[in-house]
């Protein structure tokens, strides 16, 4: 991997502003969301959020298709959902004697996949394989699904009737959880004096290529992580293990993916080094949906936002630098 320079840094730092600005036209107040979403997306991860209905999961996954100058596709779960209706499937076609792949709604660079925990556990399951290789496996062929590929997942906290809940190893491929939450009263007003304008999506004008996408992917991976900040989150999830309010800890594979995370949001900042603050920072929407609370801990009132703060707290940062980022 080829180490990502300072000029690069600056460069990826500019260009992730202007991405952050334009998709917040239809996304008002929320610069810290759009943020965690594009540094999923750049560092070829998926999403899940956890809000109530009408704060804007919606405009967001359109509005980052459009900056990106690709195309959004929508899935609604439901309890009657196959498989095939979201990875596709195969048709006879009789004039030519052989099968179509008709490809499903999950070919698309961004794709929303509405109150994922309304479909039942089979269904979910179509969702590993794209997810996890950003490819679809029907009747023993493989289909790519391009690049740049984002799943942004949807759940209702408030409706659990006929709900599925997620496996542990489905909420392990999301690269992050987090909520948007309600805009402020002056962004609410703002909105409100633009009620005339259904889809303010309209406004989001593309900003850049598919491969240019995948150019700031390339950046984001070759920025440095020195041994000190890899053994610090290696201590974080070793933390999280031996807790005896928590169930289950971060695995290797959550490991991999708060790297993953901590080196685009490192160089979003315009650096080319991941510091000890971006683990930090990084710590809850990057752990929430990985770790399990213990029932007694639950019934007492902890969080796993409560154990999270109890982890950071624990584990000493490291606070020297022991080698030069290139």
């Amino acid at each position: 991997m080829t180490p990502t320079t300072t000029e690069q840094a600056a460069w990826f730092a500019e260009t992730f502003g202007k991405l952050v600005d334009n998709i917040e036209l239809a996304v008002l107040g929320k610069s810290h969301v759009v943020r965690l979403a594009l540094t999923c997306m750049l560092a070829q991860g998926h999403l899940l959020i956890e809000d109530y209905p009408g704060t804007g999961k919606t405009s967001l996954a359109r509005a980052l298709a459009q900056t990106v100058q690709g195309r959004m596709g929508r899935i609604q779960f439901t309890p009657d959902l196959l498989p095939s209706d979201v990875t596709g499937t195969s048709i006879y076609d009789q004039r030519a004697s052989r099968f179509d792949f008709h490809p499903g709604p999950i070919f698309a660079t961004i794709v929303l996949a509405d109150e994922i925990n309304r479909a039942s556990p089979k269904t979910q399951s179509a969702l590993l394989e794209v997810m996890e290789e950003g490819r679809v496996t029907v009747d023993g062929v493989s289909h790519s699904v391009g690049v740049p590929f984002m799943v942004i997942a949807t759940q209702n906290p408030i409706e659990q009737a006929g709900t599925y809940r997620l496996p542990e190893a489905q909420l392990d491929r999301f690269l992050m959880k987090t909520r948007i939450g309600y805009p402020d009263q002056e962004f609410t007003i703002s909105i409100l004096d633009d009620a005339a304008v259904r889809d303010r999506t309209a406004a989001v004008e593309p900003l850049i290529a598919a491969q240019a996408v995948a150019d700031m992917a390339q950046l984001a991976a070759g920025v440095h992580v020195e041994p000190n900040v890899l053994r610090y989150v290696t201590q974080i999830a070793e933390e999280s293990r031996r807790r005896s309010d928590l169930r289950l800890g971060l695995s290797v594979r959550g490991c991999l993916a708060y790297i993953r995370a901590a080196k685009a949001w490192a160089v979003a900042d315009g650096r080319n080094y991941v510091l000890p603050d971006d683990i930090r920072e990084l710590a809850e929407p990057i752990l929430v949906h990985r770790l399990l609370l213990d029932p007694e801990a639950e019934f007492a009132g902890r969080t796993v936002v409560d154990v999270i703060a109890a982890i950071l707290a624990e584990v000493p940062a490291p606070s020297e630098r022991t080698a030069a980022a290139t």
